[in-house]
Parts: C-alpha cells; structure tokens; sequence
C-alpha cells in the first residue's frame, strides 16, 4: 500500500539522497515545502538552479565562485606566503569564519581514499605543485580532517612538497574548548598533548 502520493514520495526520495538528510527529515522537508506558498517553492527551486549552473571551480585554489578568480585569490592583502591546503570549499568556509587566517589557500576537492578509488590523479594536487613552484609560498599548512584519510593525504602532500623546500605544517588537533579530558579518546589526548605550547 502506497503511504505517499506519488509526487510526495519522489520528493522525499530526492531528498533523502542529500547529505546528512535522513528519511524523517526528508519528510519534514518535503511537508514544509507543501505547506509554502508556491512562490516561496519556486524560489527555492530558482536559487537551486541559479547556484548549479552560475557556480564554478576558482581557477587558482579551487573553491566555489562565480568568477574565474575566487573574492579570497583576488584580494591583493592576502598573505600568499601562507597557503592553506583544505579538502574541500567547507573546510575553506571553517578556516575563514575564524577571522585568524590571512593566507590563501588550495582546496584539493577530496581526499585520498583508495578503499573509494580516489587516488592522486582525482585530486588538485598537479595543481596545488604547480602553485608551489611559483615561488610565492613559503608555507604550507595542511588543514585537512583528523581521519584515516586526512592523515594520508597530509602525509603523502607533505613528501611531495618538503623537496621543494617549503615549510609544511598541521594545524593543531586535541581537545575542543570546555571538553573533559576524561571524556576524550586516547588518541585525542596523545595529539593534544604533542600540540602543546608553552605558556
């Protein structure tokens, strides 16, 4: 027996293909969307298609923009000695929300997994050799996720780069601000405690 009517069902089913969209939420999802106007519908529905076909890859670091340069490559006080190396334009998007980093940066668009079949070749990081070779970097800090294939692709970059005599580096990883060290898993406390600086 069919719950939905059809174009309902299609809609939640579409939904739920969304990342971190689970099947309540695509529910509630596609209910809030019945219950709008059509027109607030058909705004969303505008914005959807306006940002997939107006959006492009920067044609230096690779994040998101509308432009061939990104507003972040084209601002001339960017400190370009410092490139930071990002999976991906979220990444990006954390770094930046901090108001602390002034560089600029390379978003790899992954990273390497070969349990996924993504290997070097499905990388930017031909690209991210190419920007190196400029000249202009004298650092690169490695800004990737604390997971089986951040640490590899951090490790296997930083083999590929450290010949070219450019500083590599890792941004900090241990305990979050208020967490417990008793709460915190082995490995959590091992980085924080190799990240510690004096005070």
């Amino acid at each position: 027996m069919r719950v939905y009517a059809r174009p309902l069902a299609r809609l939640i089913e579409q939904l739920e293909r969304l990342p971190g969209i689970g099947p309540k939420s695509a529910q509630r999802l596609a209910f809030h969307l019945l219950r709008v106007s059509r027109d607030e519908t058909q705004q969303l529905a505008n914005a959807i298609i306006d940002a997939k076909e107006r959006t492009r890859s920067c044609e230096t670091c690779f994040n998101f923009t509308e432009e061939p340069e990104c507003p972040i490559c084209a601002d001339p006080r960017r400190d370009r000695s410092q490139l930071c190396v990002v999976a991906d334009a979220r990444d990006l998007s954390a770094m930046e929300n901090t108001g602390e980093y002034h560089g600029v940066y390379h978003v790899l668009q992954g990273l390497l997994s070969p349990m996924d079949d993504i290997g070097p070749e499905d990388l930017r990081i031909k690209e991210l050799l190419a920007r190196l070779r400029s000249g202009e970097a004298t650092e690169v800090i490695m800004a990737l996720n604390p997971v089986v294939e951040g640490d590899a692709t951090a490790m296997y970059l930083a083999g590929l780069i450290k010949p070219l005599g450019i500083k590599v580096t890792r941004i900090a990883l241990g305990l979050p601000v208020g967490g417990d060290l008793d709460y915190a898993d082995q490995m959590t406390v091992t980085r924080a405690l190799e990240g510690r600086q004096e005070m």
